[in-house]
């Protein structure tokens, strides 16, 4: 899977990811992919996405081709853009919508972090939309990243260097993480 982070401190925000991609017992690590950032910028915003390797295609697909539906301002407006691309996501993309379990609602399958100027929020897959005060992990490393960024949030002042001891825990303990990182910073409203 992956270990995605977001921080925000000192009206700065900082979003990183680690950068292996694995396909069953099989890993690529970013020596042999030359595209293996896992953080997507579009227009003021950065998502770093995790599960399956085909969401970083289908997103930078989707957000070139279908980027007047997507207003990622706060809570709501985020709600509603995953609400408008859902069908896409179904009918262009060929999302497969079943999940193993009877979620009352059709799911994305696509978990995500987003940093945007307005704030930082976890994106889930039924289209749920969280707002964090702090900072946020998603994948298969985070809850090493967790605890590392809860360990060092009130000795650093640097969202980025907050942000580097989430994935480089991830890196260290989870089976699918591993560095190089990449790293995007911005300014974000207080």
């Amino acid at each position: 899977m992956s270990t995605v982070v977001v921080v925000k401190k000192n009206e700065t925000a900082c979003i990183a990811a680690d950068s292996l991609t694995s396909f069953g017992d099989t890993k690529q690590s970013a020596e042999f992919v030359t595209h293996s950032d896992k953080i997507i910028q579009s227009g003021d915003f950065y998502m770093g996405i995790v599960g399956s390797a085909a969401h970083q295609l289908v997103m930078r697909s989707l957000l070139k081709n279908h980027s007047d539906k997507i207003h990622f301002t706060d809570q709501m407006a985020i709600f509603e853009s995953l609400k408008n691309i859902h069908p896409i996501l179904k009918e262009e993309y060929y999302l497969n919508s079943k999940d193993e379990d009877e979620d009352a609602y059709e799911s994305s399958r696509v978990d995500a972090l987003l940093m945007t100027p307005q704030g930082i929020y976890g994106i889930y897959s039924l289209r749920e939309v969280d707002e964090y005060t702090r900072f946020w992990a998603v994948g298969s490393g985070a809850e090493y990243a967790l605890g590392a960024m809860h360990t060092v949030y009130d000795q650093l002042n640097s969202a980025e260097q907050i942000a580097a001891a989430g994935i480089e825990a991830g890196a260290r303990f989870d089976n699918a993480s591993a560095l190089p990182m990449s790293s995007y910073t911005l300014t974000v409203k207080s």
